[in-house]
């Protein structure tokens, strides 16, 4: 090549770089302009509705009357198709293809996109979706069980399986209990399918691989964990429920081979049975559970005052029979239902909602954009609230918050026994969950009553009654209203360790975790919020836990857990 030649070639080169390269940064720009100008319309449209949607949702719940439900159809029907508009969707996608540079921006961007792609479906099947969702719901919320010609609350459920030694009774309220799963099984079934069918024309081979992906998860990623968990605690629930079911077949005179799942004190199996000290119920019953967990929240500076002013926290016919905690706007107007009655249980689930009420936009800054202003993620708000939660078995808490213990060193370790248990069983019954949505969604034409109680004889050891044919997997509200979520309540678990580890290291500056109960430590409160709820969902779940712990999750510290004495 002559010099003339190499020269021009040279020169079209630092050409192409002094024309190209700001051409590029320019298309940048201009996408970055796309992206803003889309999230400020997305907030404009679509946060009114998201609003509007929320004060229904808990219309209805505190009410449970038909016409309410109505209401709530209709506005998260105009929602669900004002986010499958086409061509709003393929305006977000070309977005997301392009470079996002402002790396808040382009979060926003991700999370939205899985917001939208969700509905992207024909309007026909998005609207079925939620006739029959909300149809199966307000079923479940005006169900209630009737034994002897009587009604009877969840809360009497619960306190006839905790307290009852007659096998018959406790037999009877339990099916009565399942009853519900015969009331909505038709309508369950034509849900799933109607949920994979949307799956599938999103390009999902089934709902549950779907949801996991909208969630940023994936099955395999779940089930790799899924199957370490199994294999952690086996051995360890064995051991703990061969005890466990001693107590429980001396309690109603029957041998522990005779065992049936109306034996135990939770209609899953989901709660350790409080057996280890007669003495245990009787803590809990002076306790104002209010009192206490308005001044605990308040002593660690994350007070619930306002939050348990906008509540709904006692039993009426219709309402909704659990617990939540709900934001309704992104600004801090969080609210829980419950249904509280004065025992442990409902001082534990009290603790845990409130844990996810200061999870919110109470304690997220305003400064975090509107899309952004939520838990990271539904596994980091479940674990913040069980880790809560766990306090109430704890006798230095109890003690700290004004309740009396009259033996606390008995009451220690049967507290510590039950804490224990109650990690072990939960942990295989997320098992079921997780693993029978797995494959209900996979094949939802099997035996789906089979299908449920082989999972259950194999992760809870519990035996499936003779004879017995029915749909009791669909007597768990979840399956319904919180589909392919459950799994998210054990990797909670997980977080809540992890978190709970890395507190006492950085703010208690050591000491043994199942010690520390915050009482009064507003240290403990500012650690949560700068490490936790300040982020908001600008990182995804793994992400934040590095961040508020250093180390992406893990079973590490849960393990420390189960061998905490």
């Amino acid at each position: 090549m002559s010099n003339l030649h190499f020269l021009g070639a040279l020169l079209a080169v630092v050409a192409m770089g002094l024309i190209g390269r700001p051409a590029a940064a320019r298309a940048e720009e201009d996408n970055d302009a796309r992206a803003r100008a889309f999230v400020a319309r997305h907030e404009a449209t679509i946060r009114p509705m998201e609003i509007e949607v929320g004060r229904r949702w808990w219309e209805a719940n505190i009410s449970g009357k038909e016409d309410v439900y109505r209401q709530k159809e209709k506005a998260e029907t105009e929602l669900d198709l004002r986010l499958a508009d086409p061509k709003t969707f393929a305006e977000l996608k070309a977005i997301k293809e392009g470079k996002v540079r402002d790396k808040v921006l382009a979060r926003q961007i991700d999370v939205l996109y899985l917001q939208y792609i969700a509905k992207q479906v024909d309007p026909g099947l998005l609207k079925q979706m939620v006739l029959k969702a909300n149809a199966i719901e307000r079923a479940f919320n005006v169900y209630r069980p009737k034994v002897g010609g009587k009604e009877l609350t969840d809360n009497e459920v619960r306190r006839i399986l905790r307290q009852s030694k007659d096998s018959a009774q406790r037999q009877a309220v339990w099916e009565a209990g399942k009853g519900v799963g015969r009331v909505v099984e038709k309508d369950l079934k034509e849900l799933v399918k109607l949920r994979n069918e949307a799956a599938r024309k999103l390009g999902f081979a089934d709902y549950d691989k779907m949801q996991l992906a909208l969630a940023e998860q994936s099955q395999e990623q779940v089930l790799r964990l899924f199957d370490e968990l199994d294999e952690l605690t086996r051995e360890p629930f064995r051991q703990a429920k061969a005890e466990l079911d001693a107590v429980l077949a001396a309690n109603c005179g029957i041998p522990a081979g005779k065992l049936q799942p109306w034996h135990y004190h939770d209609p899953f199996f989901q709660e350790s049975p409080a057996i280890f000290g007669s003495q245990n119920e009787a803590v809990y019953a002076p306790i104002d559970i209010l009192k206490t967990c308005r001044e605990f929240y308040a002593g660690i500076g994350l007070p619930v005052d306002d939050v348990l002013r906008r509540s709904d926290l006692y039993e009426r016919p219709g309402k909704n029979p659990h617990a939540f905690s709900t934001d309704i706007d992104r600004e801090g107007d969080v609210r829980v239902l419950c249904n509280i009655v004065q025992d442990r249980q409902w001082l534990g689930t009290t603790m845990h909602e409130l844990g996810h009420s200061v999870y919110s936009s109470k304690n997220i800054p305003r400064g975090i954009p509107y899309v952004l202003r939520c838990e990271s993620h539904p596994l980091t708000t479940e674990g913040i609230a069980m880790m809560f939660e766990r306090f109430i078995d704890n006798p230095d808490w109890l003690k700290a918050m004004g309740a009396a213990v009259p033996e606390p060193e008995k009451f220690r370790a049967a507290a510590v026994k039950v804490r224990r248990n109650q990690l072990l069983i939960f942990s295989r019954w997320c098992q079921v969950m997780f693993r029978f949505e797995k494959e209900l969604y996979a094949n939802p034409d099997q035996d789906l009553n089979k299908l449920w109680w082989d999972l259950v004889q194999k992760y809870q050891e519990v035996k499936r009654p003779a004879g017995r044919n029915e749909p009791d997997y669909a007597a768990k509200i979840h399956v319904i209203i919180a589909p392919v979520y459950y799994h998210n309540y054990q990797m909670g678990e997980l977080f809540a360790s992890q978190v709970h580890h890395a507190l006492v290291r950085e703010v208690l500056k050591g000491g043994d975790p199942s010690a520390a109960i915050y009482v009064g430590n507003k240290a403990a409160g500012r650690f949560l919020v700068q490490k936790v709820f300040a982020p908001g969902r600008t990182l995804d779940w793994n992400q934040l836990t590095r961040h508020a712990t250093g180390e992406e999750l893990n079973a590490k510290a849960f393990a420390e857990d189960l061998q905490s004495r």
